[in-house]
């Protein structure tokens, strides 16, 4: 993604995030854990570079290398990966639930969608890590402080509701969750160095929007 595409993407999505605000805003309802700041970027990741046989290894930082396929990256890149799994992730949590207790067969099928697309942004997240040898874990970092995420609290609730019920706390939560990704997001498309991981993140944040939106229509 050039930065001309990135820096369009990013005001398409604000103009997507200022209304998706003043839809939530007019709904009966609130999430039981409002979204959070998003988290500070992360510093370089330290890097060892073996050197050739006999040769010291040397240490620079994730800034100064390059992944396998040729791309750069840095701090910001690595925590929004490491965040996204676990975000991700409580994502799934909530789409699992709906087979068995939502009522709006439509909001079955939204919860479907979910599980399929994010589990496979996961496993892109995961392999990024992996080919980089960066770990799954961002070490020092509450993932309880992540803008969207929900409190355990909230999250047994959902998955003690049923009917009606349960449809519209799950449109109160995701959209939250959602709105959370799209600041995670905006932080890797503006600052960011990784060009593909840039253009993935623009296209899950495009996407989500979209999802907002469609949640909005179903609540």
């Amino acid at each position: 993604m050039s930065r001309k595409r990135a820096l369009m993407v990013v005001a398409v999505l604000a103009a997507v995030v200022a209304g998706v605000i003043l839809v939530t805003r007019a709904g009966p309802e609130r999430s039981a854990a409002a979204p959070r700041p998003s988290a500070s970027p992360a510093p370089p990741q330290r890097v060892v570079l073996p050197g050739r046989p006999g040769d010291t290894a040397r240490i620079t930082d994730s800034t100064q290398v390059k992944a396998p396929d040729g791309s750069t990256w840095n701090g910001i890149d690595t925590l929004f990966v490491q965040m996204m799994i676990v975000h991700h992730t409580q994502a799934l949590a909530m789409a699992e639930l709906a087979p068995q207790r939502a009522a709006d067969p439509e909001l079955r099928a939204f919860a479907d969608r979910i599980r399929t697309g994010q589990g496979l942004e996961i496993d892109y997240y995961r392999t990024w890590l992996r080919t980089r040898k960066l770990p799954e874990d961002a070490t020092g970092h509450d993932h309880t402080t992540m803008a969207g995420m929900q409190s355990p609290e909230a999250m047994a609730a959902l998955a003690a509701a049923t009917g009606a019920g349960f449809d519209r706390m799950f449109v109160t939560m995701m959209t939250a969750h959602h709105q959370g990704a799209l600041q995670m997001g905006n932080d890797v498309v503006k600052g960011g160095t990784d060009e593909q991981l840039r253009e993935v993140a623009g296209e899950m944040l495009i996407e989500q929007g979209i999802e907002i939106q469609r949640m909005a229509a179903l609540g």
